[in-house]
């Protein structure tokens, strides 16, 4: 099957067909491992970016005709297996990859694969297409997959600090030109410029502008993204970088518990309210601790707070569309 029509989707309609629930990544341990299978479906189309434009994006969509970026968010057990199937709808080659766990090679223009894969060691992963890296990925063809400790309901590892509950944060970057390029079978000819900064597929709607508030289109609002808790809900946040463009991940309210740093986990854990984030598959995982500000007077217990990222240019869309870009918000409620 080739699919000849793009698709073109806004914002609205690409978040919507991702969101379910809270947001956060549900988990009930289990006394023994299982196997776990998902299909994914390799589409493409067009998400229509804040200033208007319209850019190529390819997925691991959940439908053949629906378009993901990113892919689902899946959190299995050490010890699960998973049986992924792969259905690539398009015509160009693409592949499954998880860095150090499993490649799918190739798989051709119209064909479906499954593979069949252990995972042993908890952790933070992104899978990605590994085709003529990375621009296959750029393109969309990303998503994340957790993996708790057996047994655990509130470790990242075992003996780690504990949580209650856990996100993924997924951060972009989006060279349009670059995205155009190889829609057409072309290699990039220009130098990377990045136009578009995205979390978990989405950009911000600050107050007063156009969705602003509105979870299907509003990074700020959207329920995979922003953090809520009250006092005592430690947050154990998953963060990736899909993206090629470095970032300096900043947090207001609270310090965050430094745990991992590109999948090693740190020997201290140190408290920081500003963290690098490495571009090219970075990660990182911390806590956000919902604690009472400390600075605070009177203490406060509610309120609102920002997660922003400390280069500037990821803060806009198309160089000037400032608070537009990969930004979230904090909600202690």
């Amino acid at each position: 099957m080739k699919r000849r029509d793009f698709l073109r989707i806004g914002s609205a309609g690409l978040a919507g067909s991702l969101l379910g629930g809270s947001g956060l990544l549900a988990w009930t341990p289990r006394a023994s491992a299982a196997t776990i299978d998902r299909t994914f479906y390799v589409t493409e189309g067009f998400i229509t970016q804040i200033d208007g434009t319209d850019v190529y994006f390819r997925g691991f969509s959940s439908s053949p005709n629906g378009l993901n970026v990113p892919g689902e968010a899946l959190i299995v057990q050490a010890g699960d297996t998973l049986r992924i199937t792969i259905d690539n709808t398009l015509n160009v080659a693409t592949s499954f990859v998880i860095d150090g766990v499993v490649d799918s090679g190739p798989i051709g223009p119209g064909q479906s694969r499954t593979i069949t894969f252990t995972v042993d060691t908890p952790g933070s992963y992104l899978y990605h297409d590994g085709l003529n890296a990375p621009h296959n990925r750029l393109l969309g063809l990303h998503g994340g997959l957790a993996v708790m400790p057996s047994g655990s309901s509130n470790e990242l590892y075992p003996g780690s600090p504990t949580f209650v509950q856990q996100y993924f944060w997924i951060f972009h970057d989006i060279d349009p030109a670059w995205h155009d390029r190889l829609r057409r079978g072309l290699q990039p000819n220009t130098a990377y410029t990045p136009r578009y900064f995205t979390l978990n597929g989405l950009s911000g709607r600050p107050p007063g502008a156009p969705g602003n508030g509105d979870p299907a289109i509003d990074s700020m609002h959207d329920p995979r993204s922003a953090l809520h808790g009250s006092i005592g809900d430690r947050t154990l946040i998953r963060i990736m970088n899909a993206g090629l463009a470095a970032q300096s991940v900043h947090t207001h309210g609270n310090h965050m518990e430094w745990l991992t740093e590109n999948g090693v986990i740190r020997p201290d854990v140190w408290e920081k309210d500003c963290l690098y984030l490495d571009g090219d598959k970075g990660a990182l995982d911390v806590i956000y601790p919902f604690e009472v500000p400390p600075d605070s007077w009177p203490p406060a217990r509610t309120g609102e707070y920002p997660m922003h990222l400390h280069s500037e240019m990821s803060q806009t869309a198309a160089g000037g569309y400032y608070m537009f870009g990969a930004i979230t918000d904090i909600f202690f409620e």
